[in-house]
Parts: C-alpha cells; structure tokens; sequence
C-alpha cells in the first residue's frame, strides 16, 4: 500500500495543529534502496514543521509527537520520515 504526502499532511495539521506545514514525498530520490516499492513514491517523506505545540519541547519529544501523530499511516507503508523543525511565527516565543 502507499501512503500520500497529502495524508500524511491531513493528519498532522488535524492532530498538531502546526502553524508551518510541508510535507514532501522523496520517494524517487530512493528508488532501489531498502524499504522503496518500486513505485517511486509513498515510502520515504520529509516534513517540514513548527508551531507553538513543539514549543520548549526536546527534539526527542518533538520526533515522538510527530511519529505518534502518523502511526497509522507509518504501518501501511512509509518507510522513512525526515523532520525538519522550523520556527513558528510568535517572536514571543520563539522555538
């Protein structure tokens, strides 16, 4: 089964709410490597996030909250998921 970078953005943006959100499909980048499908997409993905829920949060806990939120979508394929934190836009307080 392959999972879409578009599901995997519903559910981050339903379950985290992140003020910045991209999600990006590299799947192609990682044809003939393990855990590829031979389709060229749903198996390797880069997300790009922030907002105030990752706030004062350690970058292990940000991973677990982003990996937990995606479970379902981890099990019906994706092989790997890269995160990358970005700031959120609240110079109060800043990530």
């Amino acid at each position: 089964m392959s999972v879409s970078a578009e599901q995997i953005r519903q559910v981050l943006q339903e379950r985290l709410q992140p003020r910045t959100l991209e999600v990006v499909d590299e799947s192609a980048a990682h044809a003939g490597h393990a855990g590829a499908n031979g389709l060229g997409q749903g198996t390797h993905f880069r997300v790009r996030i922030g907002g105030p829920a990752f706030s004062r949060l350690t970058r292990v806990a940000r991973h677990r909250l982003v990996y937990d939120a995606v479970q379902d979508l981890i099990d019906q394929g994706i092989h790997a998921l890269a995160i990358d934190w970005l700031p959120h836009t609240d110079p109060a307080n800043p990530d």
